[in-house]
């Protein structure tokens, strides 16, 4: 079972909505007990990053790190990428995962924030997530915030300067974009995360 994790952020019915349509069981679930034993986890975002507080007062944080330490599959998208950084200067009070370093920033002041609409991806050859899926293609993003490139970036994008779209470290993913609202492409990404052996 796919936990979708639930705590008072992101767009959790669309994303519900993409794994129900390619015939997986998931859950939307708040319950650190059913995230902790889950078979894969989702964290999908929207809004501000402080609402990610929300994760430690509910005892998710604590049972996303135990299924990671075990090894099981994550993917956090948009906002919940970016938590899986130290932080971001959204809400600097407001502690990341931590398991990439560096700190998320606001898009530029000459380009118009926030960064909505399609753009396209420059994707790493290795990237697990993006098997059999083409190297420059088009994602529906929204977001006024942006994670840095660093060594776990498997595809980044342009805008006021390139940042990461994508990350994988081990069994954790993430990706800035929302792969739910990004038609056949996202799906596939979506399947591509339900099957990945790695």
């Amino acid at each position: 079972m796919i936990a979708i994790v639930d705590y008072g952020a992101g767009n959790l019915k669309s994303v519900k909505k993409a794994f129900d349509w390619l015939e997986q069981e998931c859950a939307i679930t708040s319950e650190p007990e059913q995230v902790a034993t889950a078979a894969k986890i989702v964290l999908p975002g929207v809004g501000h990053f402080r609402s990610t507080k929300a994760l430690e007062q509910l005892g998710l944080r604590d049972a996303i790190a135990e299924a990671i330490n075990r090894e099981i599959p994550f993917l956090g998208i948009c906002v919940g990428m970016q938590w899986i950084f130290d932080g971001s200067e959204e809400s600097p009070e407001t502690a990341g995962f931590g398991l990439l370093s560096g700190v998320c920033e606001r898009f530029p002041a000459e380009v118009k924030s926030p960064h909505v609409g399609w753009n396209q991806l420059q994707i790493s050859p290795s990237a697990r997530l993006f098997r059999a899926l083409p190297s420059s293609s088009f994602v529906y993003f929204t977001h006024s915030f942006r994670a840095p490139i660093n060594g776990a970036t498997a595809a980044c994008c342009e805008y006021g300067g390139k940042f990461s779209a994508a990350v994988e470290r081990d069994r954790v993913f993430g990706v800035q974009f929302h792969p739910e609202k990004s038609g056949e492409f996202g799906l596939q990404l979506l399947r591509n995360f339900c099957t990945l052996s790695c």
